[in-house]
């Protein structure tokens, strides 16, 4: 197993790469620049007609005594590799979902996980574990050399040994678990800013931050929240974008902000520099503590190590919350915050048993340190490239489909269709021609592959789409 041993490691790792990553230009006769869009995929082709009896008994099994909370298609996945997997019946699926932006390297990466498992395990917060603190490093410095949480680009260590600091980490097992603790962390910094009665949340329409009780409180859909009311008190909901009225929505009592850079589930919707600038003046002028949901847009899925390392440090957070693809799948989750907030956090304020544990943090270390090689980024800015322009034509083929523009950055895409009944039909179909993409908001189709995704899957999701989209433009 590879690893980065020392800061003087990790500068010779990362040096030569771009701190910002400008997403290449192709030329005409590097994209697939076909007159007509693709038919080759009107048969659908993955159609489960009948199940092979092992099939049967598996979904029997499972729909007898797992909890009816999700409404899968009627097949069985059995194993993966890279960008592919495949079910019990043999059919082949190109996942241009990434499990929920989750296999950051794909499927069945050969990593360390069973290397560490064979050595420890679990040991619980009581003890120290060797890949913890480096895992936590790794973080801080990727931030400070890339841009983000306040750092601009390019303030890493500049001398060998250990960081100078600026910013701390806590492992979670998973994206709520972090939301919820960046919220517990913010109510008490908001205490001790400005009393027992700055405990105002501030949200905003379209977001997904989880659904326990907490982050469920501040994912503003109904459909998500009705059933489990009443939730969190003072939670104010504004609009993604609106400048007009921030002051009155972020108050002198309002302790904590929480905003995806890049809304996932909720449509793919990106905020802007302009605004993310005057929400960071008013959480500044209030005293109310920024957080970043990038547990879906960061990570590299812009291209970056966090989807607002693209925008100056007068738009950045105080706490950046994560989780999908820091493991690859194995569960992991992680609360960054600066070292003005992370102060207030004292033994026993907060705690977790399998947050953070030798396995969580070896596999995070093992991802993170590929994700971040300059030759990873150098490809990943390639495929976004791509990936944009292919997308692009969509919308002038099928104008009576589609809306204009190809929303989110990088390798978080979201197609906007103008009939919400849509979405949800393109899905199905393309499941049938072999290829997984997922809805997003009311009216979006998303692509959220694998990070190490090469142009022949992107050829092949973007063919089945534009024969899907073919076939509903004929009825």
């Amino acid at each position: 197993m590879k690893h980065l041993g020392s800061i003087s490691a990790l500068r010779y790792h990362l040096r030569a790469r771009p701190t910002r990553v400008a997403f290449r230009v192709f030329s005409s006769s590097t994209v697939n620049s076909a007159a007509e869009p693709s038919t080759r995929y009107k048969a659908a082709t993955h159609v489960a007609s009948s199940s092979s009896p092992a099939t049967t008994s598996i979904l029997v099994r499972s729909q007898a005594n797992l909890l009816g909370v999700y409404a899968r298609p009627d097949f069985v996945l059995s194993h993966g590799k890279g960008s592919y997997v495949w079910d019990t019946e043999g059919r082949k699926y190109l996942d241009f979902s990434a499990g929920i932006a989750v296999n950051a390297l794909g499927h069945a990466d050969e990593g360390v996980l069973a290397e560490q498992a064979g050595k420890l395990l679990h040991t619980s917060n009581v003890y120290h574990n060797e890949w913890a603190g480096r895992l936590a490093e790794l973080l801080i410095t990727l931030t400070r050399m890339e841009g983000g949480l306040g750092f601009a680009t390019g303030t890493g260590p500049v001398s060998t040994g250990a960081v100078t600091g600026g910013a701390k980490v806590f492992f979670s097992n998973s994206g709520t678990e972090a939301n919820e603790g960046a919220l517990k962390i913010a109510r008490k910094v908001g205490k001790e800013r400005g009393g027992s009665d700055k405990t105002g949340i501030v949200c905003f329409e379209g977001a997904f931050h989880g659904r326990s009780m907490g982050s469920l409180s501040v994912t503003t859909n109904p459909k998500y929240q009705a059933p489990f009311a009443p939730l969190l008190p003072g939670v104010a909901v504004g609009r993604l974008n609106e400048l007009e009225g921030l002051g009155e929505l972020v108050r002198e009592d309002t302790c904590a902000v929480i905003v995806e850079p890049i809304q996932g589930e909720g449509g793919i919707n990106a905020a802007s520099e302009e605004w993310l600038r005057a929400l960071r003046k008013r959480c500044d002028e209030v005293g109310a503590v920024l957080i970043f949901d990038e547990i879906q847009c960061g990570l590299y899925r812009t291209g970056t190590i966090w989807a607002h390392s693209a925008f100056p440090a007068d738009c950045h957070p105080d706490i950046v919350t994560m989780a999908k693809p820091l493991a690859n799948g194995y569960p992991v989750g992680a609360v960054l915050l600066r070292d003005s907030i992370a102060d207030t956090m004292t033994p026993g304020t907060h705690g977790t048993t399998f947050g953070g544990s030798p396995v969580a943090c070896a596999v995070g270390h093992h991802v993170l340190s590929r994700l971040s090689a300059r030759e990873s980024v150098a490809q990943m800015n390639e495929i976004c490239g791509y990936l944009r322009e292919r997308l692009e034509q969509l919308p002038k083929w099928y104008p009576s489909i589609l809306q204009t523009n190809i929303r989110g950055r990088g390798l978080i895409r979201g197609l906007g269709f103008k009939d919400v009944e849509k979405p949800g039909r393109v899905v199905g179909m393309a499941r049938e021609r072999g290829v997984f993409v997922l809805t997003a908001g009311k009216d979006a189709v998303r692509l959220v592959p694998s990070l190490n995704v090469g142009k022949p899957e992107v050829d092949l999701a973007v063919d089945v789409l534009e024969s899907v989209l073919h076939i509903i433009s004929q009825e």
